[in-house]
């Protein structure tokens, strides 16, 4: 007899991320996994280089320098952040903090799938609440809560749909929520955020002592492969994923290189202005080939091409000419393919290629 697992844990549908590679094509445009358009800031690179003749020492367990970095940049108590390998990591510590067996963790129909996996793994249940025209529905929140309810987790920006919610409804959702429910607001995507009315959440946290604000250094910042998110939080919030987390979550790499990254000059705002910029562009250019695509406030567009198998048939396509999008049927989307915002050349062939698509045949 060989060890079991938690029978629970065997239900779980692994993650699979972005495709990197495609047999057969020696030039590969990855646009499946939301990367920013210019790689990682030459400050990060260089910070990161630097660090290699001190590689057998161990990195700052509380990432010290990093929090007053980030407390810096952002405005921000550095008491109350907290690093980790990825925001992935703090998302399934945040799980494991305040969820458990006879929970109920609370998310979007179409919201990101780690609160999931993450939920599951904890021993919490599964509540998934419908969208309006693939947007968070603060009223379908509200109205799923129960007794057992004790997470609710919304990305804003929405992966993959790119949909947000402004400020007024967030507000409204964490007003209508139990007070004992913790709020967790991931804003993986909040630099690429050109509404007036958007709020990331630290405002919502430091109101209150029961919300929570994730972010990411792998999108806009460049450094998804060395894996560095951080929480904002209140204080005991902080104390109990201090409690749990590993004791070098954060390695001495990446601390210096998301250092260097908050200080690069210019890089938020050049990477925002590309992304404002092209985001609309492939927008109006697939919609011009007969495409339904959603609008977002992400550094990606999701295309609708109506049915399950025209997307596959579209994916295929696209992949012949070195091109590598998301497919999305794991979040309920099966019809729709969710493409990168990449460099403007990028941008181009995608949309040479899905006019070619919608041209032909299987349009």
């Amino acid at each position: 007899m060989s060890p079991r697992p938690r029978p629970e844990l065997l239900e779980i549908a692994p993650y699979v991320g972005g495709e990197s590679t495609l047999a057969g094509i020696n030039r590969v445009h990855k646009l499946s996994s939301n990367e920013g358009a210019f790689g990682p800031p030459p400050a990060a690179q260089a910070a990161y280089a630097a660090l290699a003749p001190e590689l057998h020492r161990y990195p700052d367990g509380g990432a010290e320098a990093l929090r007053r970095a980030i407390g810096t940049r952002f405005g921000l108590d550095p008491a109350r952040i907290v690093c980790g390998a990825g925001s992935d990591e703090l998302i399934g510590l945040l799980c494991q903090a305040y969820g458990g067996a006879g929970t109920e963790l609370i998310m979007s129909a179409h919201g990101f799938l780690m609160y999931q996996i993450y939920g599951r793994a904890a021993g919490c249940r599964i509540v998934k609440t419908p969208e309006r025209a693939l947007t968070a529905d603060v009223d379908a929140f509200l109205a799923a809560v129960s007794p057992a309810t004790r997470l609710v987790f919304l990305a804003n920006p929405n992966n993959p749909t790119g949909t947000m919610l402004p400020a007024a409804e967030l507000r409204r959702l964490r007003a209508g929520l139990p007070a004992d429910v913790l709020l967790v607001i991931d804003s993986a995507y909040a630099e690429y955020v050109e509404r007036t009315d958007y709020e990331a959440g630290a405002a919502l946290v430091d109101a209150g002592d029961n919300t929570v604000m994730t972010r990411t250094f792998s999108k806009v910042f460049g450094l998804g492969g060395l894996r560095l998110g951080w929480a904002y939080a209140p204080a005991a919030v902080i104390d109990v994923l201090n409690r749990i987390r590993a004791p070098f979550n954060a390695n001495a790499a990446v601390q210096q290189a998301g250092i260097a990254a908050l200080a690069e000059p210019g890089w938020v705002e050049r990477a925002r202005a590309h992304n404002t910029r092209w985001r609309a562009w492939l927008t109006e250019a697939l919609t011009a080939v007969g495409l339904t695509v959603w609008p977002s406030e992400g550094n990606f567009v999701l295309a609708d091409f109506a049915d399950a198998e025209r997307a596959m048939a579209a994916d295929v396509f696209l992949r012949a000419r070195g091109l590598i999008v998301r497919r999305v049927a794991a979040y309920g989307l099966p019809q729709s393919l969710r493409i990168t915002v990449g460099t403007e050349e990028e941008c181009g062939l995608v949309a040479d290629a899905l006019g070619a698509f919608m041209a032909g045949s299987h349009g």
